[in-house]
Order: structure tokens, then C-alpha cells, then sequence
């Protein structure tokens, strides 16, 4: 553990010596004199060194992991809305179908099969609802109601 810190150090170090340099090459080119221009740059590496110091290693580490696990969490919604919108695409055309289906048996069929259809288009319309409910409700929602 103590070796993966001292890589992060070493690794974050050479980041900010670039980052430093950088910034003194920047100001060694700028078009100043030779005192403004080393004053600017002492200056320059006196906030690199501020702001080296003020970094907490392991808040870092927190603020990626947290990160991480926003970002797979995203993802895991991002799946679930599409799934939903399907659900919801399909269910929608099944019920489409269903009052076609429905409507050509009231035109077509004797009362007995009408009615036996009409039964159907109702328990499907129930199904898709709860189909449609499961997945809009939250993972936590679900996990509870399964106790």
C-alpha cells in the first residue's frame, strides 16, 4: 500500500514539476526584463509549491473512487431508461393491436368471442402496466418489496 502512495507521490510530483516548468518557460519567454521576469517566475513556483502542499492524496483518491461509482451508476440508468422506453414503445403497440383485434371480433365474431377477446385486451393492458411499473421503480423500492 505504502508503495502504490509513493508512486501516486512520485507519479502527481512529475505532473506538477511539467505543469511548473511550463509555466517558468512561459514567463522566460514573455517579452520583460530579466528582474520582472524572475520575480514573476519565483512567484510562479512559490504557489506551485503552496499548492503541492495542499494536496491530500487520499481526498483524491476519494473524489476518483466517488467519481467511478457515479459514473457506473449512470450507466446503470442509462440501461434501465432504455430498456423503459422499449417497454413502454411495445406496450404501446400491443395494446394498439389488442384494440384492433377487439374491434374486429366486435365487428366479426359472435358476442361470446367478443367478450373472451375484450378479457384478453384487459388482463395484456394490466400486464404491460405492471410490466411498465417494475421498471420505472427504483432498484432500492424493489428490494424492499421482495422482504
Amino acid at each position: 500500500m505504502e508503495e502504490k502512495s509513493e508512486k501516486k507521490k512520485s507519479g502527481l510530483g512529475k505532473f506538477l514539476a511539467g505543469a511548473a516548468i511550463g509555466a517558468g518557460l512561459g514567463i522566460l519567454f514573455a517579452p520583460k526584463s530579466g528582474k520582472e521576469t524572475r520575480k514573476e517566475l519565483k512567484q510562479k513556483f512559490n504557489e506551485m509549491v503552496k499548492k503541492v502542499k495542499e494536496i491530500d492524496l487520499e481526498e483524491v483518491r476519494e473524489s476518483f473512487l466517488n467519481k467511478i461509482d457515479e459514473i457506473k451508476s449512470d450507466l446503470a440508468d442509462l440501461d434501465k431508461e432504455k430498456v423503459l422506453e422499449i417497454a413502454k414503445e411495445k406496450a404501446a403497440a400491443i395494446k394498439k393491436k389488442m384494440d384492433e383485434l377487439v374491434e374486429e371480433a366486435k365487428e366479426k365474431a359472435t358476442p361470446a368471442i367478443h367478450k373472451a377477446v375484450e378479457d384478453l385486451r384487459l388482463k395484456t393492458i394490466d400486464v404491460l402496466k405492471d410490466t411498465v411499473k417494475s421498471l420505472e421503480e427504483p432498484k432500492d423500492n424493489k428490494k424492499s418489496s421482495k422482504k
